[in-house]
């Protein structure tokens, strides 16, 4: 078993189990399946969920998640080695570190440093006094509506205050929400890690720490913060030198892996916070390597690659997330999972809304839809799942606390999730992106936002870099929806050729049985 990769500031996990159904150690080695099994179920499940969400038109992680609860209620978990994962992934901090910076860095590649400048104070509020005031809150409520002990439900406050990476960056794929207002809640995803493990820390070491020094933790939170935007701009810029001295795209693309996990890894041996080192890492690839070194071959490449990781990362994640979650602990617990919803999404509520109507009050206006959809933005997910292996055995009512984590998490990705998702495209119908409608309706509609592009730019209301930028977008939109047009035509020529080539061989061995008879 590999030795405990923590997140800074952040105790070993509890040697206990933390799931219902948990084997020991002797019965793992007799059942969880070999590496490569494991790896190839994830992967067919991903895909047959890709597919089967795109027709139902349900989304992607959500239907992860509830496939995934299906699967463990038929005892498939141990095929995918869930108790593998949480005890040497989990439990060993490399989940954390494998799944969450492809998630980062690609988004953040994608993130324009104009629209950064935009809502970086807003979304920096939101990572760290909001954080701040969710577990405030939300500790105080769950004390005074469930009964809890005070030090568990700050201890569950703290725990679950950070927002979920993954779950809004997967939602904001699949409706194209304004750019300011997708880079307010990457922003804060981004950067709310370092909070969240500062704030957790602190209330864990309260337990048993009868004065935790508040000076203390505040130069931990600027170490970790600062700390992880010095590596990652360093680790950026080699990247950046390196790249100049190649010129194709494999190379290329190997110099981002290096990138991505290189500033993680450095930034996690020197304590300070890996995630935020890979935020910075993206910023400055996509705004300044993406521009200076690399071809157009080049950028084409890396993004396919990097999209394709952050598929990978999501299915694992989602995924891993249903398996985990044992239907009979939540139906056991719903009261608690409920109550701890409510305060949950009251203390995100008494969060985001003050701090974003103190900043709608300067140049930085934000409509009282952003402020919505920022309300339901804030899921729960990896990162919670990650910091609750870290609880030790001895803490009061911790059986309490899974399951409301693992019970918030679900409720956050299976209701929380669509209706982030409904109200976004009805407040944003025009943006709706490929994944749902009537393939026609979407490529007149995709057609018609280029031709108002270009008229925007021949009246000069848009600057050339912003038309170029949002053109390439544009027509890569429209490519994937040809593809897909294509592609389902290509399934009925699939099967149907294969349906005559196999009537054609068997007339053909018909033919043969009875001249060889006669």
């Amino acid at each position: 078993m590999p030795s405990w990769r923590a997140p800074s500031g952040v105790a070993a996990p509890a040697n206990d189990n933390m799931r219902a159904g948990h084997v020991t150690e002797g019965q793992r080695k007799d059942k969880v399946p070999a590496a490569e099994t494991i790896i190839a179920g994830f992967l067919v499940v991903a895909i047959l969920a890709s597919i089967i969400s795109r027709r139902i038109n349900i989304p992607y992680t959500q239907f992860l998640v509830i496939l995934g609860i299906a699967l463990a209620s038929l005892s498939a978990s141990s095929l995918f080695g869930v108790d593998l994962i949480f005890n040497s992934l989990v439990g060993g901090g490399y989940f954390l570190a494998l799944v969450l910076p492809p998630l980062l860095f690609e988004a953040m590649m994608n993130l324009r440093s104009s629209e950064l400048k935009a809502v970086i104070r807003p979304g920096l509020a939101l990572a760290t006094v909001g954080v701040v005031i969710a577990t405030l809150v939300g500790g105080l409520l769950l004390w005074s509506l469930a009964g809890l002990p005070v030090s568990t439900s700050f201890l569950f406050g703290a725990l679950i205050a950070p927002t979920d990476t993954a779950t809004v960056i997967e939602i904001f794929r699949r409706v194209r929400v304004p750019s300011r207002l997708a880079a307010l809640l990457e922003t804060e995803a981004g950067f709310n890690d370092a909070t969240g493990i500062v704030v957790f820390s602190v209330v864990l070491e309260s337990l048993t720490i009868s004065q935790p020094s508040l000076v203390s933790a505040a130069t931990e939170f600027v170490v970790l913060l600062g700390g992880g935007a010095v590596i990652g701009l360093a680790v950026a810029f080699g990247g950046e030198l390196l790249s100049s001295f190649v010129d194709d795209p494999n190379s290329e693309t190997i110099i981002t892996i290096v990138t991505v996990y290189g500033s993680y890894s450095l930034a996690a041996y020197l304590g300070v916070s890996g995630l935020v080192a890979v935020v910075v890492a993206g910023l400055y690839f996509g705004n300044l390597t993406m521009h200076t070194t690399l071809s157009e071959r080049s950028r084409a490449t890396v993004r396919s690659f990097w999209e394709t990781m952050t598929f990978i990362a999501n299915s694992v994640a989602f995924l891993f997330i249903g398996l985990s979650t044992d239907v009979l602990q939540l139906a056991t617990g719903a009261v608690a999972i409920l109550v701890a919803y409510l305060a949950v999404s009251l203390a995100r509520a008494a969060a985001v809304y003050p701090i974003l109507a103190v900043f709608s009050g300067t140049s930085e206006k934000i409509p009282s839809s952003w402020r919505n959809v920022a309300m339901l933005g804030g899921m729960r997910g990896a990162l919670s799942i990650v910091l609750l292996a870290s609880i030790p055995a001895s803490v009061a009512a911790r059986d309490t606390i899974v399951t409301m984590v693992l019970g918030v998490a679900f409720i956050s990705i299976t209701l929380q999730g669509p209706m982030l998702f409904r109200y976004a495209a009805n407040k944003f119908p025009t943006r709706r992106r490929e994944h749902g409608g009537e393939i026609g309706d979407r490529l007149s509609a995709t057609a018609t936002e280029i031709d108002q592009l270009r008229k925007a730019r021949e009246a000069g209301e848009i600057p050339e870099e912003e038309y170029r930028r949002r053109l390439d977008s544009k027509e890569s939109q429209l490519a994937r929806i040809l593809e897909e047009i294509k592609g389902r035509n290509q399934t009925r020529l699939v099967l149907r050729s294969r349906w005559k080539g196999l009537r054609s061989l068997l007339k053909r061995r018909k033919k043969a049985q009875k001249k060889a008879a006669s």
